[in-house]
């Protein structure tokens, strides 16, 4: 079985996006922030990680980049899942190391959609 990790703040939208990715079949750890993640992660691989950008603690752009510099994580598929459509953050998150962006409100299929196009 296939692991996701979801980090957001919001517990709605953890809920949402954990049900969404269970029921295509994965297992979900979740987190509500980047220092959390990184806690609950530790060197365990995961298949995807889904995070937001504005957390508090740690937000998903340095949550990225403290996960890309940890050899386990270099080659992990990293979404990032946010309100969030501005060009200059989304060029961030790409220089940070994230593999695609999804804006919120999601469609569920959507999101299953480019998770399994990322996920090998």
């Amino acid at each position: 079985m296939k692991t996701a990790m979801t980090v957001d703040d919001s517990k709605t939208m953890r809920d949402m996006v954990s049900f969404t990715l269970k029921s295509a079949g994965f297992a979900v750890k979740e987190a509500e922030d980047g220092v959390q993640a990184l806690s609950t992660l530790g060197d365990q691989p995961v298949d995807v990680i889904i995070t937001d950008l504005n957390m508090p603690n740690m937000n998903g752009i340095e949550l990225i980049r403290q996960l890309r510099s940890k050899p386990v994580y270099q080659g992990t598929p990293i979404l990032m899942l946010t309100t969030e459509s501005d060009q200059q953050k989304k060029v961030e998150g790409k220089a940070a190391g994230a593999t695609g962006w999804i804006v919120k409100p999601f469609e569920p299929a959507r999101l299953i959609e480019v998770v399994n196009k990322v996920v090998v």
